[in-house]
């Protein structure tokens, strides 16, 4: 039989309050009797390997398709290759979820974090932290501190740029929904509108087919795209973190998630006794530095 799902247990379990609301009537309750009935401490909700996931014993992690390099190894979530399935999977390690009780979906990027009941765990899929975002969605602390870079091709008015004044007046693109987008209104503030894109498999398009001076993307992307994707494009350079503030990803939980203190403490002990930075040094040790934008 199925287990129940999150869902419905929520429902039963809404049914069940409404109908003894109606048995007990409007009696005041005495307020040092509320106090003593505690919802479970954090130790009890993130028991190993006995969350209240979507489906019971089961891990349910999504990402977008395609899957990008070197966030995950030739278009496979499920492997284990590249930096994000690494990370996922040492997240449910951490959790008490061994390879065998993962379950990957494919949810599209700008979904992820859109408003509306998940059908996911968590969501993994390069997807910075905001405070605009957190109002649909919960994050986990970062597992990842990135910046975002230009990217033209090789020998173009654009591959020429020294500063964000010299990005003004070019035609710059991005991935809809993504801070890459941000950063082409919000820092460079073209004179023109950048052109937006569904997917960065679209972008690199444009670029390749001069449709674009230049794409903007996180600075592992940018490192893996110049050197295997569009192979007569350069990075430009990267922007600083706007107002001093690291930009990191998180990964994405339903609204209000009893799970995201859980995958937070997962997180925080796997940056704590250095996975995170061993797995970081393994995927995107290639992604170095790359001259700051001012």
């Amino acid at each position: 039989m199925r287990p129940a799902s999150r869902s419905l247990r929520r429902a039963v379990a809404g049914l069940t309050v409404a109908l003894l609301a109606t048995a007990v009537g409007c009696a005041p309750q005495p307020e040092e009797k509320a106090a003593a009935s505690p919802s479970g401490s954090t130790a009890d909700t993130c028991a190993k390997g006995k969350l209240a996931t979507e489906t019971s014993g089961t891990l349910t992690i999504a990402t977008d398709e395609p899957a990008y390099e070197p966030w995950f190894k030739d278009g496979k979530p499920a492997s284990g290759e590249g930096f994000e399935s690494a990370v996922a999977y040492a997240v449910a390690e951490q959790l008490g979820y061994d390879k065998s009780a993962v379950v990957w979906q494919s949810v599209p990027f700008n979904k992820a974090f859109a408003p509306g009941v998940k059908t996911f765990d968590f969501d993994i899929n390069q997807v910075s932290i905001s405070d605009e975002r957190r109002k649909a969605v919960d994050f986990s602390s970062g597992y990842y501190d990135v910046r975002q870079a230009v990217i033209a091709l090789k020998g173009s008015k654009a591959a020429n740029a020294k500063n964000i004044a010299d990005l003004k007046g070019l035609k710059l693109g991005a991935q809809v929904g993504t801070t890459s987008l941000e950063y082409i209104d919000d820092v460079v503030k073209p004179t023109g509108a950048a052109a937006v894109y569904a997917k960065n498999d679209q972008a690199k398009s444009a670029l390749k087919n001069g449709q674009v001076d230049a794409i903007v993307t996180d600075l592992p992307t940018a490192f893996y795209i110049t050197a295997a994707e569009v192979t007569d494009a350069r990075i430009v350079g990267q922007f600083a973190n706007k107002g001093g503030t690291p930009e990191q990803f998180g990964l994405v939980l339903d609204k209000g998630s009893a799970l995201t203190p859980c995958v937070t403490d997962a997180v925080d002990a796997l940056r704590e006794n250095g996975t995170l930075a061993r797995i970081e040094q393994r995927w995107l040790s290639d992604a170095v530095d790359a001259p700051v934008l001012k």
